[in-house]
């Protein structure tokens, strides 16, 4: 689905990225740990193609196309599609006009603001005045629309109260296809067969991963991805001892 090789990203002349490898398969969800300011934004920036973050070198290759010089348009008919960290607000814009331009020009199906339980919002601005909670429900509406072949996902769980996260981490599943993945009865092979999409998730806090589960984890530490492995024992690697501390076992170890 997605390739990475030496990505090398620069923001206002600044390097942020360097090095930057990474693989992730059809069907594939993928979580990125990092601590504030490490470039996790800035990567789901470089593969979604905003203008800000020029690519020194590397190149991004996305079900066999080269985008790395593609704009944001072409990447997101191709079928990349991003949840941003803090959404813009568009004001004389509908959520339902929205959510349309999201789904190309076609009815999208009413019971997906349904069930991000959105239906009241859809006649009102975009983000306009909407709390975190409604912010994350929006651009999942968005993406829900789109309907993208890779899920970029910049933090959700941020600014989201206890009781919008389980809903928040249902819709993520639904839209990575993986409503299911703790059905015994599906053996995991047949699970990773069942999945069209894939995904990439920034999480800080790791509390995503109490709703969504993940086949592989990667740490961004000073620019560079410094650590793969198994999610939750990453993340509890870093809990324990702290990025640094985690990233050094990791580099002593291998």
């Amino acid at each position: 689905m997605l390739e990475i090789n030496g990505l090398k990203v620069a923001v206002a002349g600044k390097v942020i990225l360097e090095d930057i490898n990474l693989v992730i398969n059809d069907g594939e969800a993928h979580v990125l740990f990092g601590p504030n300011g490490s470039g996790k934004s800035t990567l789901l920036g470089a593969i979604a193609g905003f203008s800000r973050y020029q690519i020194l070198d590397g190149e991004i290759i996305f079900k066999g196309v080269d985008i790395t010089h593609k704009p944001v348009h072409e990447r997101a008919l191709l079928g990349v599609g991003l949840m941003f960290q803090r959404p813009p607000t568009i004001k004389g814009l509908s959520m339902r006009d929205m959510v349309r331009i999201c789904a190309q020009g076609h009815e999208f199906p009413e019971e997906l603001p349904q069930r991000l339980n959105f239906t009241d919002f859809m006649h009102r601005e975009v983000n306009h005045g909407f709390s975190g909670g409604e912010l994350k429900r929006s651009e999942l509406l968005q993406l829900m629309a789109q309907d993208p072949d890779l899920v970029l996902l910049d933090e959700p769980e941020s600014g989201v109260d206890i009781e919008n996260i389980a809903l928040i981490g249902e819709s993520i599943n639904q839209l990575l296809d993986r409503d299911g993945l703790n059905d015994k009865a599906v053996c995991p092979r047949r699970k990773r067969e069942m999945r069209r999409k894939s995904g990439l998730v920034i999480t800080h806090t790791g509390h995503i991963l109490n709703y969504v589960y993940p086949d592989v984890g990667h740490v961004l530490f000073n620019g560079r991805l410094s650590c793969m492995g198994n999610p939750r024992e990453l993340f509890g690697c870093i809990q324990k001892i702290g990025y640094g501390e985690c990233v050094r076992c990791s580099q002593t170890c291998s």
